[in-house]
């Protein structure tokens, strides 16, 4: 028992570290979540329709945000570790190397939507009822998607920036950002969407301005903050006196973050083809798994932001150099993640019943985000441990690993069962979505030997 102690539980210096680091990412992203929480719903009183062509829009806008995650995330990895060197010059490059990548994954991202956008909405909507449904649902996510991609450069921008401050240890000021956006975000949404006073009704519209909006007012205050704080951000000091970089850190970034971007790209696509999967089964699909996902999205917070930490202490640790220490941290975090999230699941199980009440949508819809929440509350452990083991094995660079343990991992085993389930089975469609979601449990048997391995302790910089 002492052993076990020792090996994977922490003092209270230990978690007293993890959390403040944590605690604020925790709540940044609790707040984001809440928006898009108030959003659904206030979204959900229009109608199903209004509800599913949001939904949909969202799905691909998802994919988006996760293209940018991954190209600053490539140079996150070796900023963690210049930072933990005292390297700012090396800093200031891999800032400058997000911000690249980040405004090219959004140039193309907008030209993909202007030229697509129609087509990418019709994959999700199967008209199973025959009452023309479906056009009405393409028509709202047409009208939603034009507005909401004006802000998509705001947030690129921004992403470049916060993750840079964030790993110079500063997640305050990003999550201030955040509390503002997603203030301004739910206040506009109520006035845009329902129209009060002098205002005029704009229904789906209006909840496209209002994240638009809140996209810009989050980009000015962190980049305004971190210009004015120069001392704080050393990274800055000549960021915008030149363009290039030295071809050795460009090419290094490169081939790790390759495998990174692709990876998120490839994964959020796979999300988003099961979800397509399970569309065949009609509009009140993915009216239930939309109301089932904003809730699920809420809880699965502490565990996605508890694993990016993990990438950030062990990342410090290995770019110092203290391989033991990294190896010690990271497996006390692991078992922190899954018993934080054990309890977030136990939560969500005991009040994800009476969220779907909430909708102005009909009772079979909401039975069906009831079984999904259910569903999504079991597996959640299994995710936490998996996704702890993905960030482990990133911080270490072993960006091809993981990209085979994510999106290969997503579009071999994950894709074909969902397709093959909901096409060519009788199965109910909550039998098939917690047989999906099960494939997680082989993920965590890949990630457990994976980190046992400790082929991701290695100092790359």
């Amino acid at each position: 028992m002492h052993k076990f102690r020792q090996k994977y539980i922490g003092d209270r210096a230990f978690y007293k570290r993890y959390l403040l680091l944590a605690i604020p990412m925790i709540i940044q992203n609790a707040i984001t979540n809440l928006v898009s929480f108030l959003d659904n719903i206030m979204v959900g009183q229009l109608g199903t329709e209004q509800m599913s062509g949001v939904a949909i829009v969202n799905q691909l806008i998802f994919v988006y945000n996760l293209a940018i995650f991954g190209a600053v995330s490539a140079a996150s990895i070796f900023g963690a570790q210049y930072f933990g060197k005292g390297n700012h010059k090396g800093h200031m490059y891999s800032f400058r190397f997000k911000l690249y990548a980040a405004l090219l994954v959004t140039g193309i991202a907008m030209l993909l939507f202007i030229t697509n956008g129609s087509n990418l909405i019709s994959l999700y909507l199967t008209d199973t009822a025959g009452n023309g449904a479906t056009d009405q649902a393409l028509s709202y996510g047409k009208e939603y998607l034009a507005i909401v991609m004006t802000g998509l450069i705001p947030f690129a921008v921004n992403q470049a920036y916060a993750t840079n401050i964030k790993e110079t240890g500063q997640t305050f000021v990003p999550m201030m950002a955040s509390f503002a956006a997603v203030g301004s975000n739910a206040v506009l949404d109520f006035l845009l969407i329902f129209g009060i006073g002098p205002i005029p009704k704009m229904g789906v519209a209006g909840a496209a301005l209002a994240t638009v909006i809140s996209r810009y007012i989050e980009a000015v205050i962190v980049i305004v903050w971190a210009h004015k704080n120069r001392e704080k951000n050393r990274y800055l000091e000549g960021a915008y006196k030149g363009i290039g970089m030295p071809v050795d850190e460009f090419k290094a970034i490169l081939i790790k973050g390759l495998p990174l971007m692709l990876n998120e790209v490839l994964w959020a696509a796979g999300m988003t083809t099961v979800t397509q999967c399970y569309s065949v089964r009609g509009l009140d699909v993915i009216a239930g798994l939309n109301i089932a996902t904003t809730i699920t999205n809420l809880f699965n917070i502490v565990y996605l932001q508890l694993g990016a930490c993990i990438s950030i202490v062990v990342g410090q640790y290995l770019g110092a150099g203290d391989l033991e220490e990294a190896k010690d941290a990271d497996n006390k975090m692991i078992v922190f993640s899954v018993f934080c999230c054990a309890l977030m699941a136990l939560l969500m199980l005991i009040i994800g019943r009476f969220f779907p009440a909430i909708y102005n949508t009909t009772d079979e819809i909401k039975a069906l985000a009831t079984d999904f929440i259910a569903v999504s509350a079991l597996i959640m452990p299994f995710c936490s441990f998996s996704h702890a083991s993905y960030f482990t094995l990133r911080s270490g660079g072993k960006t091809l690993v993981t990209f085979l343990f994510d999106s290969v991992f997503t579009w071999v085993i994950v894709v074909p069962v969902a397709f093959l389930l909901a096409k060519y089975t009788g199965l109910g469609i909550v039998a098939v979505y917690f047989l999906v979601q099960a494939t997680e449990l082989i993920k965590v048997v890949i990630g457990y030997c994976m980190v046992r391995s400790n082929v991701w302790l290695v100092q790359m910089v």
